[in-house]
């Protein structure tokens, strides 16, 4: 199994990404995905989340209505548009995945065991 993200990038205050997760070597779509970030000195934090089969999201309070998840399962991908970027946003941005078939979107880092290298994402003030 691995999980590939991708699309990180230096962008300026106000600015959008989009990130993609890239998964190989399982059924996609039996499995809830993740995104998760690390700032340095700080502990790994929850993002946004995703069902087996997109129907429910989850979002941080600090991203919501700034980050939008999303999942194509015929192409194995979940992907994250982060629009209105802020310089908080600035960390290392990680993707997990985990068997399940729950509606409930799972958030917590332990319950995951796939992870992604993680892409460094960068906001300028």
């Amino acid at each position: 199994v691995q999980l590939q993200a991708y699309g990180g990038g230096l962008v300026q205050t106000g600015g959008s990404l989009r990130l993609s997760c890239a998964a190989s070597g399982l059924t996609f779509a039996n499995y809830a995905v993740g995104w998760f970030r690390q700032a340095p000195g700080k502990e790994r934090e929850f993002v946004a989340g995703i069902t087996y089969d997109g129907g429910n999201t989850h979002y941080a309070d600090s991203v919501k209505g700034r980050f939008t998840v999303s999942r194509d399962n015929a192409k194995n991908t979940v992907y994250v548009q982060m629009n209105s970027l802020k310089p908080e946003d600035t960390a290392v941005y990680y993707c997990a995945a985990v068997r399940s078939r729950r509606e409930q979107v799972i958030k917590t880092r332990h319950q995951f065991d796939y992870w992604g290298q993680g892409t460094q994402v960068t906001v300028s003030s």
